[in-house]
């Protein structure tokens, strides 16, 4: 008799679950993933075009990324930013000089490596202004005394280097004269005094003269007032509130001392709730008053000063007002040099003459901004870390089991087992936390069959998910304070106008255009050249720099080109309201342009050859190698030069040309540059993106490539007619900054 075969045992028949990665494998798998995820994001949002080398010798750290500006009035109370006084600078390639006038990057060129500036203080001894002021050394991590010169008003300093150097911080170089020496007080709290320095060789040697209070005393001045001397300063010494809350006075008949105690000092402590007791720079005296300046904060960094009005100083009282003083406020955030905060100001009149002039510190980012940026960063990083694990567990490729032994008595001694109820307790926590977490690595191994397709939808969107905690870590960690800096010249800041035409049809383009723009660092004025329709009103557009609507007669766009004298800088940005791109782009633009001025510097390239020309695109320019025309919809430009051809007599015709085919504008420019040298007269700079608007709202001005390209090439037969050929081809690659390949 034949046995019956055996059964299959129950559950046989169901599919087996496919093994699980090793937990290497998976591991090694996911990272690679994260970290290609990681670059790729990087590559997209960070800066592809590095800053050059001189601002790369400013190493900003936790204290912030301090630097210094000068200021001009023709009182302290109407103190306005040096660039809009209209100061050129042409060594410096400045058209006008704008703020900051002192960086980091300026000490570290000249060979004392810095983190930043801050604290000046002025003196001036005929037409020769000295700014002396902090640096911290960034091998040190200790403040160090520097000093720079100025011969033009503030404009342009050179750099001295560092002057005094201790083996502790130094910081707050209040400098005076007395008795026909110049001393220096600078902050020496480190050392627990307060200590008085004498020029032995201006402005570059000094010597301890003597130690003038036996404290600590931070932000301290020496003021000349109603025959007496008056010291000011915070004593650090206490604790809490009190240490950065209090103003302390002393009274002598010389700076030298001895100093006595003002009978109500601290005039100011922590019970005022006073946030400017601390001196926020050098008293002065205005119209027979004095004033004192504060800082907004009485801890840490201040965001802004304060100033007040002493209606009452004697040995035995003390009173002071505050009073209005408004400085022009930076709207731009961290693009604006001072766009967080500034704790320092320091104001002089300028002996030669009638004019005010003040040195303030500020900084684009607020306290502590880099060990936030890190902390979140890497907050992002360690969910996302603990999110691969517990993917790892849910595909079966990691076991949350812990070791037994981990909560398991352990015992040497028979003492060991005498242990009291609190120990007992701890342990059987414990134990029971660990056996929690087992069950629950229990419950969750192997839950998602990562080869179902219900599986690795899950598993795709927990992917999602771990992307975007990586690229949100790597972004804080990464890049940068968000700010999108200027670029020096020649160690000098400028600024330029942004000038656009538009149209009613396209007020949605330029409202965003202005908003967006106007956040640009060096953007000084925006200017809207209004060709047609009902014009907006300034409230429509949302703008942190001034706007002027210039609204023209005739709808043509030789409009672009109108001679303005109202434009304010030398350089000009003409821009298609239908452009977008990044404001470090257009910094870029602009430092070219600053280095080459007689030139029109733009980002989109063109090129016209054959022997009757042939307008091309940039695709087959780069194919040739080279380009020789500039389009002025996204172009920088010296205004006065341009203009001042482009309405010249010689292009009259050319101008007729442009409103019979309502084209051919920047085309006309090109040649009327091209015919005033014999050498290029045109720079491309590539964006790291452009964005044109007009693809989404279908009011382009040129919707048929073909059609335009061969009013194009008719305009080049004319023009060359006219004016002869364009400059020969100028080659990509060539300017060896990198930003034209």
């Amino acid at each position: 008799m034949l046995s019956s075969p055996p059964r299959p045992a129950a559950g046989a028949h169901r599919r087996r679950q496919p093994p699980a990665p090793s937990a290497s494998a998976y591991l090694a798998t996911t990272l690679t993933f994260l970290v290609l995820a990681a670059l790729a994001y990087s590559r997209a949002a960070f800066p592809r075009f590095p800053h050059p080398p001189a601002t790369r010798l400013c190493r900003p750290d936790a204290e912030g990324s301090w630097s210094a500006g000068v200021f001009l009035g023709d009182s302290p109370f109407s103190l306005k930013p040096i660039e809009h006084w209209g100061i050129s600078s042409g060594g410096g390639a400045a058209w006008p000089v704008a703020n900051p006038v002192l960086t980091c990057a300026d000490v570290a060129g000249a060979g004392f490596p810095s983190s930043f500036v801050a604290n000046p203080f002025l003196f001036i001894q005929g037409d020769a202004i000295y700014m002396f002021f902090e640096t911290k050394d960034p091998v040190t991590s200790q403040g160090d005394i520097a000093a720079a010169i100025s011969k033009d008003a503030g404009a342009t300093w050179q750099q001295l280097g560092v002057v005094l150097d201790e083996k502790w911080h130094l910081s707050y170089p209040y400098v005076f004269s007395y008795e026909n020496k110049t001393y220096m007080m600078p902050e020496s709290s480190k050392k627990g005094n307060l200590r008085l320095y004498y020029a032995v060789d201006f402005p570059l040697k000094w010597k301890s003269e003597k130690v003038l209070m036996e404290r600590p005393l931070v932000d301290s001045v020496i003021i000349n007032f109603q025959g007496s001397y008056w010291l000011l300063g915070s004593d650090i010494s206490s604790y809490g509130p009190k240490q950065r809350g209090e103003l302390c006075i002393w009274y002598s008949s010389s700076p030298l001392g001895p100093w006595n105690p003002h009978k109500q000092s601290p005039v100011h402590n922590n019970k005022d709730n006073r946030l400017s007791a601390r001196n926020g720079g050098r008293p002065f005296i205005y119209n027979g008053s004095l004033y004192r300046i504060g800082k907004d904060r009485g801890a840490g960094s201040g965001y802004n000063i304060q100033v007040f009005r002493v209606e009452v100083l004697t040995a035995n009282q003390y009173k002071e007002v505050v009073v209005p003083f408004v400085l022009e406020k930076p709207l731009k955030g961290r693009n604006a040099w001072n766009g967080a905060r500034s704790h320092h100001l320091d104001i002089q009149q300028h002996p030669l003459g009638q004019l005010w002039i003040g040195v303030m510190d500020g900084d684009r980012v607020p306290l502590g901004d880099s060990v936030h940026r890190l902390t979140v960063g890497y907050m992002f990083y360690g969910v996302a870390s603990i999110s691969v694990l517990l993917l790892g567990a849910l595909i079966g490729a990691i076991m949350c089991i812990l070791p037994l032994r981990w909560y398991l008595p352990h015992t040497e001694k028979r003492s060991d087992t005498l242990k009291t109820e609190k120990q007992v307790f701890l342990c059987h926590k414990f134990s029971s936390l660990i056996c929690n977490v087992n069950k629950l690595g229990s419950l969750i191994g192997g839950r998602i069959n990562y080869r179902a397709r219900k599986g690795r939808v899950y598993i795709a969107v927990i992917l999602l998910i771990l992307v975007v905690l990586t690229c949100f870590g790597t972004h804080y960690i990464f890049g940068g304070n968000g700010a999108e800096e200027p670029y020096p010249v020649k160690g000098r800041y400028s600024q330029f106008t942004l000038l656009t035409m538009t149209y009613d049809a396209r007020l949605w383009n330029l409202k965003m255009f202005v908003e967006h723009y106007s956040k640009c660092a060096s953007v000084r004025e925006i200017v809207v050249v209004w060709n047609k329709g009902r014009p907006p009103s300034l409230g429509e557009l949302k703008s942190m720099v001034p706007v002027r609507i210039r609204i023209e007669n005739k709808n043509t766009l030789n409009n672009r080109f109108n001679i303005d004298k109202e434009i304010k800088t030398k350089g000009v940005m003409e821009l298609d309201d239908d452009i977008m791109m990044t404001c470090d782009d257009l910094e870029r633009g602009f430092k070219v342009w600053r280095e080459h001025p007689d030139r029109i510097v733009g980002y989109y390239p063109r090129l016209a050859e054959g022997r009757l020309l042939e307008y091309c695109n940039e695709r087959y320019a780069r194919q040739q190698g080279g380009y020789n025309i500039i389009l002025t919809g996204a172009a920088f430009m010296d205004h006065e030069l341009a203009f001042k051809r482009y309405w010249s007599e010689e292009a009259e015709l050319g101008r007729q040309v442009v409103d019979s085919f309502f084209n051919c504008e920047d085309v006309l420019l090109n040649f009327l540059f091209a015919n005033e040298s014999s050498t290029s007269t045109v720079e491309y700079v590539k964006p790291t993106w452009a964005i044109d608007m007009s693809k989404f709202s279908g009011v382009a001005i040129s919707r048929n490539t073909q059609a335009h390209y061969h009013i194009r090439s008719k305009c080049l037969a004319i023009f060359s007619g006219i004016y002869g050929n364009l400059t020969s081809k100028r080659f990509f690659n060539s300017r060896g900054d990198g930003w034209d390949v």
